[in-house]
């Protein structure tokens, strides 16, 4: 008579630890791709709307046109407006109230580095989760692992005539869980350094917009040139 040495079996014969682990594995696995799928269009779209945004910025057209054209930014691929906008409208504001040249331009350079802020953030949401996933399903596939073979060489013990068909069922499910850890984790892992280095990438290309806008914003400050008379 051999043993049944089917994966569903294996599972469905496995201790409530193992079962356990393997239950945590495939919740975090699920959520990984989840987030893995999400997070590859959002960063797309984020880009997509930087190229499409910085086409119409340096189109050579009026800010202020370019103020009012971009009055509801997307939700995903807006970031780049958002930041343009919270500048200009800081800037506007300031002009106003009569501030001075130095003044303005600084009040305008915060309210950018305040979007910038959010909009990293938003880059990077759920990203630190995939590192998590990656680092620790291993080591929780290697403790489900520990524990079954555990509990095979338990159940070895007490037998009087131990044979490999005695033997290999338990070790079988226990490798199943160090399997399970190695599909959540390494899906994860490399997610996890694709989407940082994109959004590394993003976030350097918001930075440089800000200091190429801040300089545009202060050659075009009247209020500067009789200031630094």
């Amino acid at each position: 008579m051999t043993a049944d040495l089917s994966v569903t079996h294996l599972i469905l014969q496995a201790s409530i630890v193992v079962q356990l682990v393997m239950l945590i594995l495939l919740l975090a696995s699920i959520a990984s791709w989840a987030i893995i799928i999400r997070k590859r269009r959002e960063l797309k779209q984020a880009s997509e709307g930087v190229e499409r945004f910085e086409d119409q910025f340096w189109s050579g057209g009026s800010l202020t046109d370019l103020y009012t054209q971009t009055e509801h930014p997307d939700p995903i691929a807006g970031g780049l407006e958002r930041v343009f906008r919270a500048g200009f409208r800081e800037f506007n504001r300031m002009r106003k109230q009569g501030a001075s040249g130095d003044a303005t331009l600084q009040g305008s350079q915060r309210a950018m580095r305040v979007a910038l802020n959010r909009e990293v953030d938003e880059l990077e949401a759920n990203v630190p989760f995939l590192a998590t996933v990656g680092s620790t399903s291993p080591y929780i596939g290697l403790f489900g692992t520990v524990w079954g073979i555990m509990n095979a060489f338990l159940a070895l013990g007490a037998m009087q005539q131990a044979t490999l068909a005695t033997v290999a069922p338990g070790i079988a499910e226990a490798l199943i869980a160090t399997a399970l850890g190695l599909f959540a984790a390494i899906p994860a892992v490399i997610a996890y350094n694709r989407f940082s280095n994109q959004a590394e990438r993003l976030t350097n290309r918001y930075e440089m917009f800000v200091e190429e806008f801040t300089g545009i914003l202060q050659r075009n400050d009247p209020t500067r040139s009789t200031t630094g008379a």
